[in-house]
Parts: C-alpha cells; sequence; structure tokens
C-alpha cells in the first residue's frame, strides 16, 4: 500500500516547545481566528441574523483564499523550523496575520460608526481588544516558529488593507442591496435583517425588548 505524507489543517494545528508556558499560551492564541469563525460567526448567525455580521465573514473568506492565492503565486518557504513543525509550505504572507487585522480594521470601523456606543471612551476601549489579539497572533506565528518577521507583517498589511476595502465596498456599495436582501425569500426565511440604518442599535434592541415585556406583563394583568 502507498503511504502519503500526513498534512495538518492549517488554523487548527499548532506546535510549541514542551515545558515553555509563553509557547503555550501564545499556541492558544494562534486558534482565535478559529475560535472567531466558528463561535463568533456562527453563532451570530443563529441569534442575530444581521446582514452587516454576515458580509463581515463573507470578507474575511474573501481575504484567506486571496492570502492563499498570493501564497501559492509568491512560493516564499517559512523559516527553517518548519522541519520541526512538520509545516513546511508557502508563509507568505502569514495568513493568521492577515484575518487577525482584516478583523481589527473591519470590528474598529463598525465600533466607531455603527455599533452604538454611548461614549469615545467605550469605543476606544471596545476597539482596542481585537487590536490586541492581532498584534500578539502576529507575535505568536514568529515566536513558535510558523513565519518570519517579514511574512507576518505581509500578513498584517494586507489583511489592514483588505480590511478598509470590504469595509468601504460593502457600507458605500453592497449595503444598498440590504432591503432586497431582506425581503427575498432567503431573507424572510431566515429573519435576516439589517439594522445598519439605526444610531444606536443597543439602545433600540434593549429599549424594544423593556417594552415588549412591559406589554406583555399589563397583557397578564388586564386577562
Amino acid at each position: 500500500m502507498t503511504t502519503h505524507p500526513l498534512k495538518a489543517v492549517t488554523l487548527t494545528y499548532v506546535l510549541y516547545r514542551k515545558g515553555d508556558q509563553l509557547g503555550h499560551f501564545l499556541a492558544w492564541v494562534s486558534l482565535i481566528p478559529v475560535f472567531i469563525s466558528i463561535s463568533g460567526f456562527i453563532s451570530h448567525f443563529m441569534f442575530r441574523r444581521e446582514l452587516q455580521g454576515m458580509f463581515f465573514a463573507l470578507g474575511l473568506i474573501i481575504s484567506q483564499f486571496l492570502n492563499e492565492l498570493v501564497k501559492k503565486s509568491v512560493q516564499q518557504a517559512r523559516p527553517e523550523t518548519c522541519d520541526m513543525l512538520e509545516m513546511c509550505d508557502f508563509g507568505w504572507p502569514s495568513s493568521h496575520s492577515q484575518y487577525m487585522f482584516f478583523f481589527a480594521v473591519y470590528f474598529t470601523f463598525l465600533t466607531y460608526r455603527r455599533i452604538g456606543l454611548s461614549t469615545e471612551r467605550q469605543k476606544f476601549i471596545v476597539a482596542s481588544i481585537p487590536w490586541v489579539t492581532a498584534f500578539l497572533t502576529m507575535y505568536s506565528r514568529v515566536y513558535l516558529g510558523y513565519h518570519t518577521v517579514a511574512q507576518v507583517f505581509a500578513g498584517a498589511t494586507l489583511g489592514t488593507v483588505l480590511g478598509a476595502l470590504w469595509y468601504w465596498v460593502l457600507n458605500s456599495i453592497l449595503i444598498f442591496y440590504f432591503p432586497a436582501i431582506e425581503e427575498s425569500t432567503f431573507g424572510r426565511m431566515f429573519y435576516v435583517k439589517d439594522s445598519s440604518y439605526i444610531p444606536n442599535v443597543m439602545k433600540f434592541e434593549y429599549d424594544n425588548a423593556r417594552a415588549a415585556r412591559k406589554n406583555l406583563a399589563e397583557k397578564r394583568v388586564s386577562d
């Protein structure tokens, strides 16, 4: 029987030196894109059904597809440690860095222009979180030996550019198609909605939830 070398799925297979506590921590940091993709966006679709979030996820998918195209075109090898890590495919640009910086840029725009936070301090704190994880992810890929410094910076740069570009395309062009998607068979079947036009979505939903609860309580009393 012919045997073939085994290869791990890129985003879920992370090695670190045994006993290296920092390496252990950074290995988990490297899995943040997986947590965002699986728990974040799937949960968002199940419970929120917001078009903005769906197209956010679509942008990340397109970004990763472009990353693979660039990698195969440039064909720059990973650092020499790839032999130990069993990761000797192409490494420029880093897909992890690209993913996280795309996410950070897009999330920052959402925080300052779409998410209803009342103060600039709140916006700054919320928008800072993905940037901290983005830089930690970038550092983890070098520390763990999966990428060179140049490769993670290339990924970060490409992710930043694509994140900003996708936000502009979505919120300047594609957003005008949101009403049609809402009214489509798919939109009505899955309760897809767009809250982009609401200045403070959190307050809007909070007020409506309280009003619905009060109306239900009053109806029970009257019955």
